[in-house]
């Protein structure tokens, strides 16, 4: 009797597990041949749901969903799937592939007048400041109650809001804005290719002229990233797509987005700082530290705190703070962390007034969610107020809020977080503020700033390409600060190299004026996906091309800069072959310069470039030598970087593009 309950409990176990595992289902992309639409189907959605409808067979078993029907960002739909309806979908004649659902994340932590943008002349008027161009967001979606910039597609964080009022408002003031929600959990920044996919495919079909996507995917090959696979439809049919590099910086080799057909943006700083005055004791000491604390306030003479002997304390770390000490005092942590705000919450719960940070200056940034007032003062001026603490039996500190300074030099910087490259170009995304409320940092804010330049640019150039477009952008960005010195990194206060910042700071002015460009045809990236070895069956997924040929197969693709890989021999010699076509009206002659450090020697032929009229073309070879015995370890990598500028005979414009060598990881 024992043994047949327990034969009977058994049987029911398994009958549970079986019955479990046949309802457990996954949400999946299916790339599909296009060309394969059975002829008693008139459109690829219906042939879509009548395959997902015959899979299922078994009355224990749970239907597949459909979740979305791709047109345009790719050949193919979503659904929800088991195990088993997936293998039979998979026997399907017209099935391509099948990759399993997975989640990207946001790229989140007064600039068109550092930009050198100007409303009586140049470029802004020229392009009717972005007039009738549309701009695609794919974000958390907008806020329309705040000018403060709610319906779903709604958006609960501010992202989706701040970084299209980068694009529409702060950069191309006439251009219109569609909105695509694509981040739809409500307690975390993730995103599921799936509706990344929808939205990019949706865009599409709405004609958008330029795509802003400020998330990004773990680095995989090309035909399993759903932007590389989305961003090349739109490629091929003229929408510049901008995308933010990530925020895992200062380590090197960290660039999400990197397919060659994006443009990827990194995050600099800007001129402008929101002070704060910090006034030790009765006048003893003044400092000046960072803060954005919302208020016109002066706080006078309240006690300052510090946790001498107790380290925990002194660096305000976890719950250490007794509220007997801090209450209605302001708190100093002597503090060397970028991660300094998940401090603010519990300096807040033990009632301090407010907190003073001393941080490295690769992470002084400011506080963005705060609910008390902070400053942030550089390690230097830290150990003064730590100086005077020690020294002093009632210490008391008086501190003035919002104070706007402009034209803070150095600047730009490199952003400690900002993704190190290759990417093409660095931009603003550095406590940047935006529709009156809010102020983030973050490569999710530089990307907008690169859509909305190319609104202006694509207003005044309509014939342009997307990858003319970014050549234009980065043949022309600055690599000197506003003390016309190198930019430097924000973490390492060094000269940074291309590999922190691409092709340097966007320029719109001269953007909008590049003489010469790089051209790129969707041709040529098919050809170089071949080169990287790619599968016949992952080129179509990328391309979406049934047909096509690899004879062409290369590495060397017509782009607006140069990238060396360093192999274990001593000295590398690499020719790349590049085509310059003339933008500018008229006939046009170029010389070239070549500026390298005595490890790197590069020889362009010929040197001279002459161009009989507006869209003639004309070759040249470039060949870079390397030494690895003079090449220099840097942080990020071990080799050289210089630059070859092509500059107008008896003109001034210069078209300069970035020569680097790197070994590969």
């Amino acid at each position: 009797m024992k043994c047949d309950m327990l034969y009977k409990l058994f049987l029911l176990i398994s009958t549970i597990v079986s019955a479990s595992a046949k309802n457990y289902r996954k949400p999946y992309i299916i790339y599909m041949d296009e060309s394969a639409l059975p002829t008693s189907f008139s459109r690829h959605h219906d042939w879509y749901t009548s395959l997902l409808s015959s899979l299922s067979s078994s009355p224990d078993e749970i239907d597949p969903t459909h979740l979305y029907t791709y047109n345009h960002a790719l050949n193919g739909f979503s659904a929800m799937l088991s195990q088993s309806q997936l293998k039979k979908l998979e026997q399907v004649p017209g099935h391509v592939a099948s990759y399993p659902d997975t989640f990207g994340n946001a790229h989140t932590t007064y600039t068109p007048k550092f930009l050198g943008l100007n409303r009586q002349t140049g470029l802004w008027p020229r392009a009717e400041f972005g007039d009738g161009m549309i701009v695609g967001m794919k974000q958390h979606g907008l806020n329309i109650s705040t000018t403060d910039d709610y319906d779903s597609p709604r958006d609960s964080f501010g992202h989706g809001t701040h970084t299209s009022s980068t694009a529409a408002t702060g950069m191309a003031p006439a251009a219109r804005l569609a909105m695509y929600k694509v981040l739809f959990l409500t307690d975390t920044y993730d995103s599921a290719a799936t509706d990344t996919l929808a939205g990019m495919d949706q865009a599409i079909a709405d004609g958008v002229d330029i795509l802003s996507l400020s998330l990004g995917f773990d680095e995989t090959s090309f035909d399993l990233n759903p932007i590389a696979v989305g961003a090349f439809a739109a490629m091929e049919r003229g929408i510049f797509v901008a995308c933010s590099a990530g925020n895992d910086g200062p380590r090197g080799y960290t660039m999400r987005n990197g397919a060659p057909w994006l443009t990827t943006v990194g995050a600099g700083t800007v001129s402008r700082d929101f002070a704060a005055n910090i006034v030790l004791g009765n006048g003893t000491l003044t400092v000046r530290g960072k803060s954005i604390f919302p208020e016109d306030l002066l706080i006078s003479r309240v006690p300052l705190y510090f946790g001498r002997g107790n380290r925990s304390k002194e660096i305000c770390n976890g719950y250490s703070l007794d509220p007997k000490d801090v209450a209605g005092k302001i708190v100093f942590c002597d503090f060397v962390s970028e991660d300094y705000e998940v401090n603010t919450h519990e300096i807040t719960q033990a009632g301090a007034a407010g907190a003073i940070f001393s941080i490295g200056p690769g992470a002084l940034r400011i506080p963005e969610n705060f609910t008390i007032p902070f400053v942030a003062v550089v390690p230097e001026d830290g150990d003064r107020i730590k100086d005077y603490l020690l020294k002093s039996e009632n210490p008391t500190v008086s501190i003035k809020f919002l104070i706007t300074i402009f034209g803070t030099k150095p600047a730009p910087q490199v952003a400690s977080f900002s993704s190190r490259g290759p990417y093409q170009i660095a931009q603003i995304g550095e406590s940047y503020l935006l529709g009156d409320y809010k102020l983030e940092s973050g490569t999710s804010m530089s990307a907008p700033h690169v859509a909305g330049v190319a609104e202006l640019l694509k207003s005044a150039h309509p014939d342009w390409s997307p990858a003319a477009i970014r050549s234009a952008m980065m043949t022309t960005a600055y690599i000197l600060d506003n003390t016309n010195e190198p930019i430097i990194d924000m973490t390492t206060q060094a000269s940074g190299t291309p590999l922190d910042f691409g092709a340097g700071h966007i320029d719109p002015e001269k953007a909008s004026d590049p003489g010469l460009i790089y051209d790129i045809e969707p041709e040529d990236y098919v050809n170089f996906l071949c080169g990287m070895n790619y599968s016949a069956n992952q080129i179509k997924i990328i391309s979406g091309r049934s047909n096509f040929s690899c004879a062409s197969a290369t590495l060397d693709i017509n782009y607006p800069s140069f990238m060396v890989i360093l192999n274990k021999t001593n000295t590398t010699s690499v020719t790349f072959k590049r085509v310059l076509t003339n933008v500018a009206d008229g006939p046009a002659s170029y010389q070239a310069t070549v500026t390298t450090p005595s490890s790197m020697k590069a020889t362009a032929k010929p040197s001279e470039l002459w161009f009989t009229s507006k869209y003639d073309r004309a070759e040249f070879n470039l060949t870079v030598e390397i030494s690895l015995e003079g090449s220099i370890p840097r942080r990020n990598y071990i080799g050289n970087y210089g630059y070859i500028s092509w500059k107008e005979i008896n003109g001034t414009r210069v078209v300069r593009s970035p020569i680097v060598s790197a070994y590969a990881l």
